[in-house]
């Protein structure tokens, strides 16, 4: 195929990828990201499984699955703080920053541009229209979509179809330097730890420092608690201190002082004593709402989703890095053998929707076991399952 004008709505990990492989088959390039600071420092760790390792040997970033930390067994608790249950399963949790700057480096210098916010994207038939906040339009042979779940290329592809389903809870998240967490919940150290009870679903585990540090003491623990919440509650927890919602999540900060120590409160009344002063070491946790979406369509005429603009699956899945590595590799391999554009999109789509539905599907079912789960050692073993093939972290 001809060289391609390509421009990528969206610049995390999926626009990344995307950008690095096609810019190493030939196309021209562009990367445009809403944020205006950039997206470095907003992840934690994921565990590099087949995809994502195979992308990354063929953009030459190998070395980044080499800087990880170690969870050596999972361990399930009991509220008082006593081990219910040890699985020996180790599992290499590799740096997410790590990961991001090393693929950010490898895109060509003035190509991933900042703060440029796609509004609409516009379908046609020998290309398509990108329209920015500001007024000014741009136009590529291919627009391809990776703006996650707030994506605005999904609606030019699925013009009724396009909005995320609340699954009737939210992620609680925090991400503490090492050295910050008690001494009395050292036993969080080197180890999956999960805490499991109807209704709520909390976990924790070790990743790099946000530099790439390994070392004991420079590393940092991540926690995830999975709360039930009213629909109609999740507007007013997505407010901030400056009165404004987010769509999706409530940022880091963006908690009053009387919210966080409810949270506390209620972190040192549920959870076993060493979860709840891992949450107390955090001052700012954010909030993330679990969604779903599945794309009744991947293509346009001139347009591919990839990653979360295409699927939302739920965080219990683990798989947001290596499915967006694997709709990247398809699509790089379809574009370099096909003839045209529309020879390529057709089986792209063909290789990559079913994978996508599957994936969804799975994290409701693992959603459902993580919430509704009793404390009985069945409900246990249900949540250390994972299909082969998975990527990133169960988190």
């Amino acid at each position: 195929m001809k060289q391609l004008r390509i421009a990528i709505v969206g610049g995390p990990l999926a626009g990344l990828f995307a950008g690095t492989m096609l810019q190493q088959t030939g196309h021209d390039v562009r990367i445009y990201e809403r944020s205006r600071n950039g997206l470095a420092g907003r992840g934690a760790g994921l565990v590099g499984q087949s995809d994502l390792l195979h992308i990354l040997r063929l953009i030459g970033c190998d070395d980044v699955a080499r800087i990880g930390v170690v969870a050596k067994e999972r361990i399930y608790l009991n509220q008082d703080g006593s081990i219910a249950q040890t699985v020996n399963m180790p599992q290499t949790q590799i740096s997410w920053d790590f990961l991001f700057e090393t693929v950010a480096s490898r895109i060509a210098p003035g190509s991933y541009v900042l703060g440029r916010d796609v509004v609409e994207v516009l379908d046609g038939e020998c290309g398509a229209e990108l329209m920015f906040g500001d007024g000014t339009r741009e136009t590529a042979d291919l627009v391809i979509g990776a703006d996650g779940r707030g994506s605005v290329a999904r609606g030019a592809v699925n013009l009724e179809d396009n909005r995320n389903r609340y699954s009737g809870y939210v992620a609680w998240r925090g991400l503490i330097p090492e050295a910050n967490l008690p001494a009395a919940a050292t036993l969080l150290l080197d180890r999956f730890t999960f805490y499991v009870r109807p209704g709520d679903h909390m976990l924790g585990y070790l990743v790099p420092g946000p530099k790439g540090e390994m070392n004991s003491g420079s590393r940092r623990y991540n926690w995830v608690w999975y709360r039930k919440m009213p629909l109609n509650e999740l507007a007013g927890t997505f407010t901030d201190l400056n009165k404004r919602t987010h769509s999706f999540s409530l940022p880091r900060g963006g908690l009053s002082k009387e919210r966080l120590e409810t949270f506390r409160a209620d972190a040192r009344q549920m959870l076993p004593p060493q979860s709840a002063l891992a949450v107390e070491a955090e001052p700012s946790p954010s909030i993330q709402g679990i969604f779903d979406y599945e794309a009744p369509r991947m293509i346009g005429r001139s347009i591919v989703l990839i990653g979360d603009a295409a699927f939302v699956a739920r965080p219990h899945t683990a798989m947001g890095v290596s499915k967006a590595a694997g709709d990247v590799m398809a699509l790089s391999n379809r574009l370099s053998s096909a003839a045209d554009l529309h020879a390529a999109l057709q089986p792209f789509e063909a290789d990559r929707i079913f994978v996508g539905r599957e994936i969804v599907a799975y994290g409701r079912q693992l959603g459902a076991s993580a919430i509704r789960a009793s404390t009985g050692h069945l409900s246990r073993q249900r949540m250390i399952f994972r299909p082969a093939g998975v990527g990133q972290l169960v988190s």
